[in-house]
């Protein structure tokens, strides 16, 4: 089974990337949607204690949990402690059904894929990107979207330059949908030919 790694940085188009491969029947986890999931199971206790404050009614309330590391950026730290190895039991967990189901593709979407070292645990690297204007024009359309808060986003991130220069595979979405879907479908073909 090979391992694609799927990354990018904020708006770039990942997560549309994700839906993609999803579409094309490639399995994918989600640790963005295993964070907000944890946040109302598994993670609920952990991060509590950490951050009582974004503990309402039973389930970690992001917008608080956001406005406390707004304000402290250096307990991301604490938190990733608690909840990174919560996500990785869910990955790990999602990579022996996909192996016991004998799915010859899988797709781990991470957006801190290089940041975290999460390079090694994949066969394959995909770095979804886009120009600099874009990226930012659909980031600040996002709900509640800052230039602070943007900024701080970005400042834990690697540079997308950067990430490209480590990619085994870059998918561009500035072009549009199709032209990032043909991309996509020539990611899996490629694959599939290296595996057969």
């Amino acid at each position: 089974m090979i391992v694609l790694g799927l990354t990018g940085s904020i708006g770039t188009g990942k997560s549309t990337t994700a839906a993609m491969f999803r579409d094309l029947g490639i399995p994918v986890h989600d640790a963005d949607a295993t964070v907000h999931d944890l946040y109302r199971h598994e993670g609920v206790a952990p991060v509590a204690d950490c951050f009582p404050q974004a503990l309402k009614e039973g389930a970690i309330d992001r917008k608080v949990l956001s406005a406390i590391l707004a304000q402290a950026p250096e307990r991301f730290r604490e938190l990733e402690a608690v909840i990174h190895p919560l996500v990785r039991a869910r990955e790990t967990a999602f990579l022996k059904a996909e192996r016991e189901n004998g799915s010859p593709l899988v797709v781990l979407d991470i957006p801190l894929l290089y940041e975290t070292g999460g390079e090694k645990r994949v066969d394959k690297v995909v770095v979804v990107t886009c120009d600099a204007e874009t990226q930012r024009r659909r980031v600040l359309a996002r709900p509640g979207m800052t230039e602070e808060k943007f900024a701080l986003i970005l400042s834990r991130q690697m540079p997308d330059a950067q990430k490209r220069e480590r990619a085994d595979f870059i998918v561009h979405t500035d072009g549009g949908l199709e032209a990032a879907r043909k991309q996509v479908e020539e990611i899996i073909a490629t694959l599939r030919q290296e595996r057969d």
